[in-house]
């Protein structure tokens, strides 16, 4: 009495082929993902510049033209990251009266000088002004 227990070749070679295939699905899809986890460190960095703003806004009062990341109290290590630098950063426009800040705010990835800097998209701003209701929205 003869027992056969194991897979024939032709078997596992269709195991390997469909593997493969998902594989090669895949990995297109998680590339994308990896480009937006490594923008959630831009995100932050844009939005520890924004509550910057708003401090300096209520100390000062009102101001018309933006102000430097120094002036609002921000060195560059504070913005240093592993994917961004603090070159990446500019406060495109800001503005202050009593009641409201507007900002916009824009992080260049091929600015920043990392060699792990996400490639799409290749710019992302934050902005806050009387367009959309003075809330904070990234673009």
């Amino acid at each position: 009495m003869r027992s056969n227990k194991g897979f024939t070749m032709v078997e596992l070679m269709v195991v390997v082929l469909i593997v493969g295939i998902l594989a090669a699905v895949a990995v297109p899809l998680m590339s994308g993902r990896i480009d937006s986890s490594k923008w959630s460190e831009g995100k932050a960095a844009m939005g520890t510049i924004a509550s910057a703003l708003r401090s300096y806004a209520a100390e000062k009062g009102s101001f018309a033209a933006a102000p430097t990341l120094a002036e609002i109290g921000l060195t560059n290590n504070d913005l240093n990251g592993t994917y961004f630098t603090s070159q990446a950063y500019a406060i495109t426009s800001a503005s202050a009266s009593a009641s409201q800040v507007s900002y916009v705010i824009t992080c260049t990835a091929a600015s920043s000088t990392r060699a792990d800097k996400p490639t799409t998209p290749a710019v992302m701003t934050l902005t806050c002004n009387a367009a959309n209701s003075y809330k904070a929205t990234f673009n």
